[in-house]
């Protein structure tokens, strides 16, 4: 193999804090992942219909009715391609069988305006602490499909995770996964939905479940059970309703991905116990892997501590299950509540150099403004300081197979190996707009603002090294 050319691309370092170069309204719509590519060190990662490897990055945007126009625009102008979109069952469809109008209409705006400003969505069919009987506002699973047998709940204002213990929470979930109507119930409900939404162009699929729980036989505190109760939730239970619901949109939708999620003892180092997943549309499967990405500790408002292993240790956990499926994973999401603390503005530095190596995509948690509270924006809508790695540039199509990739000091490096597409493929950059490029390539801007760059002399096999500088 041979060193081809390195690329540096100059720019001032007060751009690195935006990456748009014209107004989001002439942006065309992100790259479709239509398919995926396996590279040699095992990962699947998600391609378009030209062959060049996607990179899809972007925010969550949480409580919908609260997201605007210009927070969807805002995203799209800072060179991200993905949202994910938090919706609830229990909002869309408050009284069985009708599917809420203004709560469709809402949702079909914001997905309106990620088609308008050229992102891609993922649809995040959202629960916390199962629904909103039990102190979740209307987050969740509806009232009118919640059976508790009656049991105890006694919420912990200090500990809203601990709800899920709960005795009354636990049967919840247990008929949730075991009862025949509330099972028919949700399937009607995530296909009714699915029909509606199947016409937006931005929308790429669905996130089945978020953060999945259930029954918990034995003491919770023990780690042992907690580990074994999830490994027997995913390997039966729950592995039982992805089935149910991935038939269940495919009977109106053959074209959106799949998203399954693990439990989420998956950050605490404990791989998955999921079983593969047969995809009954047509053609090549769509289904793929969306685990979360958050050191416990941190949740629980501590600092970061770096010789914790952590990031090491869920990266081990979770790359086994993706590679022996070939399924791409989308992490839907990471991130600390404040990264301005010294630890966890490494967390933040760690999981974005760790994410390179192991996923197709990622979407943190969340875009908003202000001091802390996971905001990604600080009040004046720059980069919250210690998130400055999440605004880095980066390859939104690569055309080529990516090797490596990482930010350090202001300056972005990536390394991949020229395949089939390189020499005719155009590949697109998210960086800032005063950004100029010098070397061999072919360079042009298109009308989204993106860098493109094509290696018309490129032979297959060779080695690519492309610059950001300050």
């Amino acid at each position: 193999m041979r060193v081809r050319c390195t690329v540096a691309l100059a720019l001032a370092a007060a751009t690195l804090t935006g990456l748009a170069a014209t107004p989001a309204a002439a942006r065309t719509q992100a790259p479709e992942p239509t398919g995926t590519v396996t590279v040699p060190d095992g990962r699947t990662l998600f391609a378009d219909d030209r062959g060049r490897v996607l990179d899809l990055r972007g925010f969550n945007i949480d409580k919908y009715d609260e997201t605007t126009e210009a927070d969807v625009r805002s995203i799209a102008e800072h060179g991200f391609t993905l949202v994910r979109v938090a919706i609830t069952w229990a909002r869309l469809e408050p009284t069985r069988g009708r599917l809420d109008p203004h709560q469709l209409a809402r949702l079909q705006q914001v997905l309106g305006w990620a088609d308008r400003y050229g992102l891609r969505a993922v649809v995040d069919f959202h629960q916390d602490v199962y629904g909103p009987k039990y102190g979740g506002g209307d987050d969740g699973v509806p009232v009118w499909a919640t059976r508790d047998d009656g049991l105890p709940f006694v919420p912990d204002p200090n500990d809203w995770f601990a709800g899920y213990f709960q005795p009354a929470v636990q049967a919840a979930f247990r008929h949730l996964y075991d009862d025949p109507d509330l099972r028919r119930w949700q399937s009607d409900f995530y296909t009714r939905l699915a029909r509606e939404l199947r016409g937006h162009r931005s929308l790429i699929g669905y996130d089945l479940f978020n953060e999945p729980f259930g029954p918990v036989d034995g003491d919770p505190s023990d780690p042992a059970v907690l580990a074994a109760s999830s490994a027997e939730l995913e390997r039966g239970r729950l592995a039982g309703m992805y089935r149910r619901l991935i038939a269940a949109i495919r009977t109106v939708d053959t074209r959106s991905w799949l998203f399954v999620e693990p439990t989420v003892l998956v950050g605490q180092g404990v791989p998955t116990a999921l079983p593969g997943f047969r995809d009954p549309r047509p053609g090549a499967q769509r289904i793929g892997y969306a685990p979360h990405f958050y050191s416990t500790p941190v949740e629980a408002g501590q600092d970061w501590d770096p010789t914790d292993g952590f990031v090491t240790a869920y990266t081990a956990a979770i790359t086994a299950y993706p590679q022996a499926h070939h399924l791409p994973v989308l992490v839907g999401e990471w991130g600390p509540p404040d990264a301005r603390r010294p630890g966890n503005r490494e967390l933040v530095r760690q999981q974005t150099a760790a994410m390179s190596g192991f996923a197709a995509g990622w979407t943190m948690w969340y875009w908003c403004h202000g001091n802390g509270g996971y905001c990604g924006l600080g009040p004046d809508g720059r980069p919250a300081p210690g998130d400055e790695p999440v605004f880095a540039p980066y390859a939104t199509a690569l055309a080529g197979t990516p090797v490596s990739e990482r930010f350090a000091d202001g300056t972005y490096t990536l390394t991949f190996t020229a395949d089939r597409t390189t020499a005719a493929g155009w590949t697109e950059l998210a960086a800032p707009p005063t950004a100029s490029v010098g070397g061999t390539p072919a360079v042009r801007r298109n009308h989204d603002g993106r860098i493109q760059l094509r290696f018309p002399k490129a032979h297959q096999g060779d080695i690519i090294t492309l610059t950001v500088t300050p």
